[in-house]
């Protein structure tokens, strides 16, 4: 029963291994159990290994049985035990899923552990264990909403089929405005980073004015054409079609990608977009910004740049956007697009069929 470390697909079971043996948050039986089988592949016997970990012949004998046996998989879920489930804590356990998912408590909405062990006079620890064993996050909710568009499939169709059957001698780009982003100065100075202390910073600022940042994101290719102006007029967004046409070399045909916003839509615009047919534009369906691929990257911008920025000036704040933008420009990455139409109707259909239901209920 001796395990080798150089058996076929012991190596990554043996990384698997280290990493439960020292993980913090693994538990600990199944920390022991990784020791076991890493000290048995270097050669030791098991009462070496016993000693060494403090546990029994007996014990380590088991779990290298387990594992020549089952691998990985053995080592990672306890063997069924016999005897009958006891029929009080089933009872308890569907009591507990029940009142979790189709109860609210008294001048709440929704359940705590304490809340509810007080409730079925348990304890919280069960209440919790029953909660981690089916998946339910009783203090977590997710945004959402179904977009009304009549025309959802067709706009749909329309720019996911650009995603991922984009036109030959053409480029496709998703156009959208962030706007009113504010240059925000903290009332006082935080502190730094350090060993075992997060860095702080202020909940309260100083405003000190705000920019709007137009950017066109290449799907091919995942670099940006960008400006930063005050406003967000049709007058600033026609600026900014100018500037993509200048950029964009005049042989390729333009496919822009935009949301419903009334500036995209302005005469003014329509009469330009006359002027240059080579510039074909895709709205996508309305309460769908999901769908516009430049929405991630004024997520990642936000996240990485803006959020925890100190900006005591609207050039700053400038100087800070128009810096993330050069460096991902210096090696554009683009996001990459998986999802066809048909998946993504048959999710939607299926969202409005449980909302129907929650209606009717």
């Amino acid at each position: 029963m001796r395990i080798a470390p150089f058996d076929p697909g012991y190596g990554a079971e043996r990384q698997q291994l280290a990493q439960w043996a020292r993980g913090r948050r693994t538990p600990a039986r199944l920390v022991l159990r990784a020791k076991i089988i890493l000290l048995a592949a270097e050669g030791y016997d098991n009462q070496h290994i016993a000693t060494a970990l403090g546990t029994s012949r007996q014990t380590v004998g088991l779990w290298r049985q387990r594992f020549v046996t089952q691998r990985l998989s053995g080592l990672a879920q306890d063997a069924p035990r016999g005897g009958r489930p006891p029929k009080a804590r089933q009872a308890l356990t569907a009591r507990i899923l029940k009142t979790t998912t189709q109860t609210k408590p008294p001048a709440a909405t929704h359940w705590s552990t304490r809340s509810l062990a007080r409730h079925l006079h348990t304890n919280p620890t069960f209440v919790q264990r029953v909660w981690t064993s089916h998946g339910l996050q009783p203090h977590r909710v997710r945004a959402f909403k179904l977009s009304q568009d009549p025309h959802f499939q067709d706009k749909l169709e329309d720019v996911v089929g650009l995603y991922l059957h984009p036109p030959e001698h053409a480029v496709v780009l998703c156009v959208d405005e962030k706007s009113q982003i504010q240059a925000l100065d903290r009332t006082q100075p935080g502190l730094p980073l350090k060993p075992g202390r997060c860095g702080t910073m202020t909940h309260d600022y100083k405003r000190h004015g705000t920019t709007t940042l137009f950017a066109a994101l290449n799907v091919a290719e995942g670099s940006l054409i960008s400006t930063c102006w005050p406003r967000h007029r049709h007058q600033e967004w026609l600026r900014f079609l100018r500037l993509i046409d200048h950029q964009v070399p005049q042989d390729k045909a333009l496919h822009l990608i935009a949301d419903n916003y009334a500036t995209h839509k302005h005469p003014s615009v329509q009469r330009w977009l006359m002027r240059h047919p080579r510039v074909h534009m895709h709205f996508t369906p309305t309460s769908s910004s999901w769908l516009n691929l430049v929405e991630r990257v004024f997520g990642d911008l936000t996240a990485k740049q803006i959020r925890r920025g100190v900006f005591r000036s609207v050039p700053e704040l400038i100087a800070a956007i128009d810096a993330y933008i050069a460096e991902r420009n210096a090696r554009p990455t683009p996001f990459m697009w998986t999802k066809t139409a048909q998946e993504i109707l048959a999710k939607v259909n299926r969202a409005r069929r449980g909302l129907d239901k929650t209606r009717t209920a």
